[in-house]
């Protein structure tokens, strides 16, 4: 019954990880949501619905293939700092989100209902070639949650992989048990947002849980090869306390050890939260420095300029291996396969030969794909 299933010409795209209950709803088994469906109901991710007539007995996904545009990103935006650092990433978004964050940085994209957004199309094949003639060192999933068109995710990713092209997951990493295996099966990284660390937090500002997200994280970390890094945005007076921050960086050196990447990121006021300040920057030099005396050995700061809180160090040595102004690379000092040029000591993460001249920088290129779909 699950199985997925392409269908040809306007026929609709027909998704997987669902079942029919008792009653007769049929239950969308993606994420912990678990949204019970009637005849073309749609779920609260609004780009998963059971469908009408002849297609009542199946969920679709209706925004496979489709995409609200693609731009050309560096990878330390996403932000990864330890996978292929200075390369370029082809970023694409489609609609809809399973998370309700009040907060949302993103929220024309996540939120929108409007799908006149969705004005790119372009075939897992497509978007990989793309990606491969502009001379992208991967394709990230991103701008809305790709656990809501994970199917075309997957297939992105298995287009990519056969033209040596990585595929990254920009996730909040609300996602079930069995489609979280098949899901991160086709994952080269992710990096996920951990938004605080309380539960409170997670039912009233962003509609969902804490553990299922904890979860994932450490899937990620004790069954699979994913390289992943944290991203945790700091609300001011909502979680950014001295004991939250502490409480965080602790479950992840127990959970997930020290080399884990942790972002601390910078809010600005948007979409449900426009009265709340902007976050300053010494919140975020605080809350680093709170995870680097909990052990954690790679801790940055992001959405503001700080050399210090961009910078990776070396933890044996002391040495910055890679010097970073925002999305700007200053020195590069790291081997071909990621050790310290001074010590010698390997820095976790995926590294390859690097010209520091050939750095993407903070440049951010749309390109549209369509004419060639």
């Amino acid at each position: 019954m699950n199985a997925p299933e392409r269908t040809a010409g306007t026929e609709p795209y027909i998704g997987r990880w669902w079942h029919v209950l008792e009653d007769g709803r049929m239950q969308c088994d993606l994420c912990p949501r678990d949204c019970r469906l009637h005849e073309g109901q749609r779920g609260a991710c609004f780009v998963r619905m059971r469908g009408e007539g002849d297609w009542r007995d199946k969920m679709i996904l209706t925004t496979y293939g489709r995409s609200s545009g693609f731009c050309v990103d560096p990878i330390e935006k996403k932000p990864l700092n330890h996978f292929y650092p200075g390369s370029s990433v082809l970023s694409f978004g489609t609609a809809g989100c399973n998370l309700a964050c009040k907060f949302c940085q993103n929220w024309d994209i996540s939120k929108s209902r409007d799908f006149d957004r969705l004005a790119d199309r372009a075939s897992p094949e497509t978007i990989a070639r793309a990606a491969e003639e502009l001379g992208c060192r991967s394709v990230a999933f991103t701008y809305n949650d790709p656990v809501i068109f994970a199917e075309y995710a997957m297939d992105v990713a298995d287009s990519c992989r056969a033209r040596g092209v990585k595929a990254v997951a920009v996730t909040a990493g609300y996602i079930h048990e069995q489609p979280r295996r098949e899901f991160y099966a086709k994952m080269d990284a992710a990096n996920v947002d951990l938004k605080a660390f309380t539960e409170e937090f997670y039912v009233k500002l962003s509609g969902a849980h804490l553990q299922p997200v904890l979860d994932t994280l450490a899937y990620l970390k004790h069954e699979t090869d994913v390289w992943f890094e944290v991203t945790t945005l700091l609300i001011p007076g909502k979680n950014d306390s001295d004991a939250e921050i502490e409480a965080e960086c602790q479950w992840i050196m127990r959970e997930l050890g020290p080399e884990v990447p942790l972002h601390f990121s910078a809010f600005h006021p948007d979409w449900k939260m426009m009265d709340t300040p902007p976050t300053p920057a010494r919140t975020l030099t605080r809350a680093r420095n709170i995870a680097l005396k909990e052990g954690l050995h790679y801790v940055y700061t992001g959405n503001v300029h700080d050399v210090e809180g961009g910078s990776t160090v070396c933890p044996h040595c002391g040495s910055v291996v890679i010097e970073r102004d925002w999305y700007r690379m200053l020195a590069y000092r790291l081997s071909d396969d990621g050790r310290c040029s001074r010590c010698g000591s390997a820095i976790p993460g995926r590294f390859e030969h690097f010209d520091l001249k050939a750095a993407f920088g903070p440049r951010r290129i749309p390109v549209r794909l369509s004419a060639t779909a």
